[in-house]
């Protein structure tokens, strides 16, 4: 996989081998029918979800494995059972391409960072919204001290 300047997802798996495209075309349709609403671009070189303009997921096909990106630490947590036969690592779920593509765990990983980045918007807009909300302390008029018994 030579080629680093993809213009789509399309152009991406078309670089793997046929048995590969048809794991990664796999994973793609996984997440796209879970997060139906998400814009499909590239990004990093490497297929990319978005959803309100926040990264959801990403994945990538290697030479024995194919990952999904990034795996928070909750979602990890909240996928332990599941996740346990595979390798993860520095924020990477390894998949190995010897195996059936497990269809049903990406698709909920999927829902649970969209799920994630949404939590992230409305915790964000909430913080914009008390910071905008709140009143800017009085000056004190002039001659009067911060010091107390003057």
């Amino acid at each position: 996989m030579a080629k680093t300047d993809f213009k789509s997802v399309d152009e991406y798996i078309a670089t793997h081998t046929e048995d590969v495209q048809a794991i990664l075309s796999c994973v793609r349709s996984a997440i796209r029918n879970a997060v139906p609403g998400a814009e499909e671009m590239i990004s990093y070189q490497i297929p990319t979800y978005k959803l309100q303009g926040g990264a959801v997921l990403y994945f990538a096909g290697w030479k024995r494995h194919y990952s999904l990106y990034p795996a928070s630490e909750r979602m990890v947590r909240a996928f332990k059972n599941e996740l346990a036969p595979y390798k993860i690592s520095k924020g990477t779920i390894r998949f190995p391409l010897f195996e059936p593509v497990p269809v049903k765990l990406i698709a909920d990983i999927a829902k649970f960072r969209a799920k994630e980045g949404d939590a992230r918007r409305r915790e964000s807009v909430s913080v914009q919204e008390a910071l905008a909300g709140a009143t800017t302390p009085r000056r004190r008029p002039s001659g009067w001290s911060n010091s107390r018994g003057r």
